[in-house]
């Protein structure tokens, strides 16, 4: 208890949340980090799981070679890119890492949720003669939305949770507190670090299960478009 108290003590001491070290500035560093690594994440994945859902060809391929990332530590990624050229290009290797981090759950999800789509309802809107871009967007896109956003929301908290290795790499983000803590053999730095990344993690995942509460209805718009 007596470190969970201190940790409380050093997180109500308004000094350590001004500043460039402070709690604002790395918040802002950890989340624009996570936003930058998920937009980049889902050009790359959305795309390719959507078109191989709709066609219905390659999808299991594709999912079972993004998911051998899921088998490889992002950390060790990190460490074998700062060895290469790519090191010398700032937080390079630590998007890249974090990229290919996210990407397998939002690949999975999309590519499961087109392939789930009643195929009644896509045979119905060719039969009303919807080319494929229209029963991609207009159909299937729209019945899909609810497993998209459930791995966007996925890949969103796993970032925010892995996102910390960016001090490791000389990065900002909640993470330089932590590595702070420790160079201090400061535990209270430390366990008050861990609580705001848990924190803002569990905000990002109530943002997205809110969205997600209404993807029901955008579905049912959708099909009724």
């Amino acid at each position: 208890m007596t470190t969970l108290t201190d940790a409380w003590q050093w997180l109500a001491d308004p000094a350590h949340w001004s500043g460039d070290d402070g709690v604002w500035h790395r918040l802002l560093q950890h989340f624009l980090l996570t936003v930058v690594c998920l937009v980049i994440s889902c050009l790359i994945a959305l795309p390719v799981a959507l078109v191989l859902g709709h066609l219905g060809k390659g999808g299991a391929l594709a999912v079972n070679i993004s998911n051998v990332g899921r088998a490889v530590p992002t950390f060790a990624v990190l460490v074998l890119l700062l060895l290469t050229p790519v090191g010398e290009y700032g937080e390079g290797p630590t998007v890249i890492a974090l990229v290919l981090f996210a990407v397998p759950p939002l690949l999975t999800n999309a590519y499961v949720g087109m392939r789930g789509v009643d195929q009644d309802v896509v045979r119905a809107a060719r039969g009303m003669g919807m080319t494929g871009r229209q029963v991609l967007l207009r159909v299937e896109l729209p019945l899909a939305s609810p497993m998209v956003l459930s791995g966007v929301r996925i890949a969103a908290v796993q970032l925010v949770a892995t996102a910390t290795i960016a001090a490791l790499a000389g990065g900002g983000g909640l993470g330089r507190i932590i590595t702070a803590g420790f160079n201090l053999a400061s535990t209270p730095q430390v366990v008050a670090g861990a609580v705001l990344v848990a924190v803002f993690a569990l905000l990002v995942e109530g943002v997205f299960e809110a969205v997600e509460r209404l993807a029901p209805n955008r579905a049912r718009a959708g099909r009724g478009g």
